[in-house]
């Protein structure tokens, strides 16, 4: 894809997120099931920063609360690293944009009413860069309350014969099933 074609479909969730978060709670019975759908953003690390100097995406979570404190968690989405200029051999490219759909497992253990402390691990797959697939580790930490979360994590993708990270950003606006 074009980089204003993705820049304008991550437009689009983020306006989806904005506009259903205005929507009326009911009172019920509190659910241990809760959906949440997230915009991150990052700076790359490892062998990708050579290549990509932003890393943008879109993710959704499904996550089940196992008590007041903790959590199981399933997310997946779309994560596009932007290519930058490159000088190679004295000439100078644009380098490709590598998307990853990422799968992951995880935890979010609260701490605090509010903060949390989660670690997520799984797949990413490459849409481009010869298909490939990398493992994924990541901790992070956050602030959530009933229906905002914001996270701050690395991310590492490692796999053929390279390793990338992300230091990045999480905002997510979620509610329960």
């Amino acid at each position: 894809m074009k980089k204003t074609t993705k820049l304008l479909a991550a437009a689009l969730t983020a306006v989806a997120i904005f506009v259903g978060s205005n929507a009326n709670a009911q009172t019920s019975e509190k659910s241990a099931w809760r959906l949440g759908f997230g915009l991150e953003g990052g700076i790359p690390t490892g062998d990708i920063k050579d290549y990509s100097s932003f890393q943008l995406g879109g993710t959704a979570r499904l996550q089940y609360g196992l008590s007041d404190n903790l959590a199981l968690t399933l997310t997946s989405g779309y994560y596009n690293f932007f290519g930058k200029e490159v000088e190679i051999a004295g000439d100078n490219y644009d380098a490709e944009d590598v998307g990853i759909i990422p799968v992951k497992l995880g935890i979010k253990a609260f701490f605090t009413d509010n903060l949390y402390f989660g670690a997520e691990a799984g797949a990413g797959f490459a849409t481009n860069e010869g298909n490939n697939t990398k493992l994924i580790l990541a901790p992070a930490l956050g602030w959530a309350d009933q229906h905002w979360d914001f996270g701050v994590k690395y991310e590492n993708f490692s796999g053929n014969n390279n390793n990338w990270g992300v230091v990045g950003l999480r905002v997510a606006y979620g509610f329960g099933l």
